[in-house]
């Protein structure tokens, strides 16, 4: 348990750094210690709802929060979210979609520009931000994760915002999606693992420091590399695991 805390706090700090929860992190360290997807799923979502939330507050107090970018996004994925979370994947399939996405959008971030510069924001148009937060939605719900590492490369890709702008509207979104799956997950079990508290204060812990390192100290660049390194490292685990 002390070495599935420690993985738990170096990607709650990573993730956190370019706005993120962590939850493909956590389901890729749980994955690595055998633990089952019925135990991975409520068990990151309820680590990312307390580091999105973390992460948000350091993001909007540096004063990058754009809600006309967000709102889109969160009012399409919320309900889908549920549903998600609701549902319950094969193991084998669960494991293996999520890895290949992850692995995609690595290789997307390493290799593609980090948006428009920062303090440039060019919202979607409502109806394709609903359709992209449904569909981010339901994946993220029906995985664990926060849809962070969904919605950040297509909003970079797309040049409707800068990094830290994209960071800063990421975090409340995870946070939305991630107690919307969670809620969804209760309704199915009522249950959470007993070992949670222990992970979401290592969580947090690291969600504290990595946030304050991206919301203001972190360069563009590096905090591109990061999370493109992030993504890669959690897609090999769930596709090799």
């Amino acid at each position: 348990m002390a070495l599935l805390a420690a993985l738990v706090g170096v990607a709650a700090l990573l993730y956190s750094s370019v706005g993120h929860g962590g939850g493909s992190g956590y389901l890729a360290a749980m994955a690595l210690f055998g633990l089952a997807p019925s135990v991975m799923k409520p068990s990151a979502l309820a680590m990312n709802v307390l580091v999105a939330l973390v992460v948000t507050i350091r993001f909007r107090r540096a004063g990058y929060f754009e809600g006309r970018l967000l709102w889109p996004f969160a009012i399409g994925s919320i309900p889908a979210a549920f549903v998600g979370g609701y549902l319950t994947l094969a193991p084998e399939v669960y494991r293996t979609v999520l890895g290949a996405l992850l692995l995609v959008a690595a290789t997307r971030m390493a290799t593609k520009s980090s948006g428009r510069p920062d303090g440039e924001v060019r919202p979607p148009h409502f109806a394709l931000g609903l359709l992209i937060g449904a569909a981010i939605g339901f994946a993220s719900g029906i995985t664990g994760i926060g849809g962070g590492i969904f919605l950040s490369p297509i909003i970079l890709l797309a040049g409707w915002a800068g990094l830290r702008q994209t960071a800063a509207v990421s975090a409340p979104f995870i946070l939305l999606n991630s107690l919307a799956g969670l809620a969804g997950v209760w309704t199915a079990v009522r249950h959470l693992p007993p070992f949670v508290p222990l992970l979401a204060v290592v969580a947090v812990a690291g969600g504290l420091v990595g946030s304050g390192l991206g919301a203001r100290y972190l360069s563009t660049r590096t905090l591109r590399l990061l999370l493109a390194i992030a993504l890669a490292i959690a897609g090999a685990k769930l596709v090799l695991t």
